[in-house]
């Protein structure tokens, strides 16, 4: 298996090494008392339809695969609400049946607010939109016509999980979807590609 991230254009790896920094570095709007940034990573594995089909129980998973890397900063938290604005940027190794990578980066919008948060703290962080690149057109999720793109909409869904007392170990479930937003970007009859996730950050 090839590792093919040196195949992405030079203005990527670039701007995706900036990001990562300016993730660990770069003050934010949010309290310093609060973590307000993480790095991780997170594993899964491909399924061949929507997240409303995972819903339902109508997934079938193939023999495809992703690596993924994942950094967070916040730069929003309600004062009233437990409510935060985070941006999540990845940067990933997908192989198996094809082996590309993908860059991706999207607003998050976290609700810290169930109410058993004292015993377990479990957080939704959904992204509904973002950009996502890949090295090359997966055969996984090109249209009838055999069209596909490699720019796409990127987003996800994600559980987090962590003890009251150990809010920096995070542990997290997340759906990783592309898609071209019911064909807005483009109109090739391809959903995208879909991978149930399970991975760890670290929260600081």
């Amino acid at each position: 298996m090839q590792v093919n991230f040196l195949s992405l254009p030079l203005c990527l790896r670039r701007g995706f090494a900036l990001l990562f920094a300016s993730l660990l570095i770069l003050p934010s709007g949010a309290s310093c008392e609060e973590l307000d940034r993480s790095v991780g990573g997170y594993v899964g594995q491909y399924y061949d339809s929507e997240p409303a089909g995972f819903s339902q129980g109508s997934a079938n998973y193939l023999n495809q695969y992703l690596v993924a890397l994942t950094g967070t900063k916040t730069f929003w938290r309600s004062n009233s609400w437990p409510v935060s604005l985070e941006l999540d940027a990845m940067i990933g190794l997908q192989f198996g049946l094809v082996t590309l990578s993908e860059v991706a980066i999207a607003p998050a919008l976290r609700w810290s607010g169930f109410p058993w948060r004292d015993k377990l703290q479990i957080d939704l962080r959904v992204a509904p939109l973002g950009v996502s690149y890949t090295s090359a057109v997966s055969p996984l999720e090109r249209g009838p016509n055999g069209q596909g793109a490699q720019w796409l909409n990127w987003l996800f869904i994600e559980l987090a999980f962590s003890g009251p007392e150990s809010k920096s170990n995070e542990y997290f479930v997340r759906l990783h979807h592309r898609c071209t937003v019911y064909d807005l970007l483009n109109d090739y009859g391809a959903n995208g590609e879909d991978f149930l996730t399970v991975g760890y950050r670290y929260r600081f």
